[in-house]
This record gives C-alpha cells, sequence and structure tokens, in this order.
C-alpha cells in the first residue's frame, strides 16, 4: 500500500513538471498557462473522479444481485477466499471481453465486466478473471492504475491542444503550430511510458499466481486468458482517449493492434498463459 501510494504521487508530480516543460515548447508563457491549468484539471479529476474515469469510458454501470445473482456468488465466495472486502459491481455494455478493476483501497474499489466476458467464458473460467482482479485490489495495484489512467488522459489531451498553441506571438496566423503537431507525434509514446513506467507489466504476473491460488485451478484463467484474446481481435474497443488511457486496468490487452500496442502494460497471453500451466505442473508434482 505504501509503496504503490508513493509511486502514484511521484508518478503524477514527474508528469506535471514534464507537462509544463512541454507547454512552455509549445507556446511559452501561453503554453505554460495551458499546461498548469492542465495539470490542476488533473489534480481535481485524480481526487474526485480517479476511481471512476474507467467506469464512464467504458460506459458502465452498477448493477445489483437481483440481476446478476451467479456474478454476486462469484465474486462473494473469490472475496471470501481472498479475506477481502466484497467490491461493487458493474456491468458494461461491450461486446469485447474484459474485466477491469478500480478503487484507491479494497474497501472502496469496483469491479467491472463487460457483457462479452460473461457471454463469452464458462464459470470455471469467469472465476479466474475474477480472481485475477480481486488479486489487484488486495494489492492495492488499483491505486497506482488509476493516477496512471487520469495522467495517461492528460497527457493525450495535451496532444490534442498543442496545435492549437499559436508558433510565435502572432495571434493572426490560421496555420496550426508546427511544434505542437511534432509535440502531438512524440506525446502518445510519452503518455504509454507513463503506463509502462507507473504500472508495469510483473504486476500482471503476481495478480495471475494469486488467482490460481485463491481459486486453486490456473489452468481455468489460462484458458480465460486465451478466450478474451481471441474476443479482443474479434471485437476491437474503439480508438478513444479516454478507453486508451484505461486499457491497461484490462485483464487482456484490449487493442489487438495499432496504437493501441503502445498502451499495452500487459505482457503477452502467451507468456501468461505459458506461466499458469508451468504453475499446474508444479503443483500436480508435490
Amino acid at each position: 500500500m505504501h509503496v504503490n501510494a508513493i509511486r502514484a504521487v511521484g508518478l503524477f508530480v514527474g508528469v506535471s513538471v514534464l507537462a509544463v516543460v512541454v507547454g512552455w515548447l509549445c507556446g511559452a508563457e501561453k503554453g505554460i498557462q495551458v499546461s498548469v491549468a492542465l495539470v490542476a484539471c488533473a489534480g481535481i479529476l485524480v481526487y474526485l473522479f480517479g476511481n471512476s474515469l474507467a467506469l464512464r469510458a467504458m460506459r458502465a454501470r452498477p448493477v445489483s444481485e437481483i440481476e446478476h445473482p451467479e456474478l454476486y456468488r462469484l465474486v462473494r465466495e473469490l472475496a471470501t477466499a481472498a479475506r477481502q472486502p466484497m467490491p461493487r459491481l458493474y456491468l458494461s455494455p461491450v461486446r469485447s471481453p474484459n474485466a477491469f478493476a478500480t478503487g484507491s483501497s479494497p474497501r472502496r474499489a469496483a469491479l467491472c465486466c463487460t457483457t462479452g466476458l460473461l457471454r463469452a467464458l464458462n464459470e470455471r473460467e469467469l472465476r479466474g478473471v475474477l480472481a485475477h482482479e480481486l488479486a489487484h485490489i488486495r494489492a492495492h495495484d488499483t491505486l497506482i492504475s488509476s493516477v496512471a489512467a487520469t495522467l495517461t488522459a492528460l497527457i493525450t489531451a495535451l496532444t490534442a491542444v498543442s496545435f492549437l498553441i499559436p508558433l510565435g506571438d502572432s495571434e493572426e496566423t490560421d496555420l496550426p503550430n508546427l511544434l505542437g503537431g511534432l509535440m502531438m507525434v512524440f506525446l502518445a509514446p510519452l503518455a504509454a511510458m507513463v503506463v509502462y513506467f507507473g504500472v508495469g507489466r510483473a504486476r500482471e504476473f503476481r495478480a495471475d499466481e494469486r488467482a490460481a491460488e485463491i481459486t486453486g485451478d490456473p489452468l481455468g484463467l489460462a484458458d480465460a486468458l486465451t478466450k478474451l484474446e481471441s474476443g479482443n481481435r474479434a471485437y476491437p474497443l474503439p480508438k478513444e482517449r479516454a478507453l486508451l488511457a484505461a486499457s491497461h486496468l484490462m485483464t487482456t490487452n484490449p487493442f489487438p493492434g495499432g496504437v493501441g500496442r503502445l498502451f499495452a502494460a500487459h505482457p503477452p497471453v502467451e507468456e501468461r498463459v505459458r506461466r499458469l500451466r508451468e504453475l499446474r505442473r508444479k503443483w500436480d508434482m508435490r
């Protein structure tokens, strides 16, 4: 918890300083003003809405136990086995099969499934995915992930406004700022670096292993990951800024190719499946 809190603060301060420097390069005093305004907005967003940005991006809504009793049963059983609080459950009306968790602490956590996930997986596989997300909640991974998502949204927003800042002091030119346009090219990979260094890929391996311990079935999660990757290729999410910023929260990368690969904070599914199968073999040899 303390490690992730320190990483979250450090990530926010570092990106804020970088945003101000970029604003100065793009438009001197006016660029700094825009950057400071964006940083202030980002701070407010992190504090007030950091836990819900991904839910909003995925158009998720809370679901009751009456609507999805089986989903509640599975999550309650897994949360009890993991000895952690029951998260709030949400459902996203998306065909792409995936799930994610968000929240600054286990007691404020939310777990969201897409409708595509509930359709694509059987109960054994679904238990593996739900346990994986509960593992992220238990490890407080959702704290740094929520901050990284907000900061990534800030950087991608900066790419959208940078070209509006006129080059030099002339207020009459109608030409886009050439430097601002170039910054759009460089800031998208920078946003991806924030995700990569702020979140990292090792956490997915840890969550996979913890999920296998909770369910006692590494192969169930391995089969689920394979289905999720196929489903993401068949029904990729639209490459919108908000969705790109939240993609690292998902169980698997929801963008199979193109610019979405820049924002992938996940190890290759093949590697994750291989590790889970090896874990099963180690258990069998005991």
